[in-house]
């Protein structure tokens, strides 16, 4: 599980980097970047839209992005990052999740150079 001050809850928030940041995708998902000068680590938004399934799918497809983000938590820049599933997401295995988000995240640049 991600720490709190790990995560982005406020719409606000969301918002914010919605419309002040840049974002990348592939076909699975969609992410915003927002570079953050007052913190030392990234914060994490995942959006899950209901159209893409009920709780359990929504969940399962919540779970893998935060674990992929807790694996590479050494690697990430200080960034606010908000992910935003799409529709073919939810027809993937964790393992394939982490590996799209890894190749989304490597176009937005969020990674350190060791990655």
């Amino acid at each position: 599980m991600l720490e709190k001050a790990y995560r982005i809850k406020k719409n606000s928030d969301f918002q914010f980097i919605y419309k002040k940041g840049k974002s990348v995708a592939n076909r699975q998902f969609v992410v915003y970047t927002k570079p953050n000068k007052d913190l030392e680590h990234f914060r994490l938004g995942i959006s899950v839209s209901k159209k893409l399934g009920n709780a359990v799918v929504r969940n399962r497809i919540k779970r893998a992005i935060r674990e992929n983000f807790k694996i590479h938590k050494e690697d990430i820049i200080p960034i606010d990052i908000v992910v935003i599933a799409r529709q073919p997401a939810k027809d993937m295995d964790t393992l394939q999740i982490q590996a799209s988000l890894e190749h989304v995240l490597k176009i937005a640049k969020v990674f350190n150079k060791r990655v």
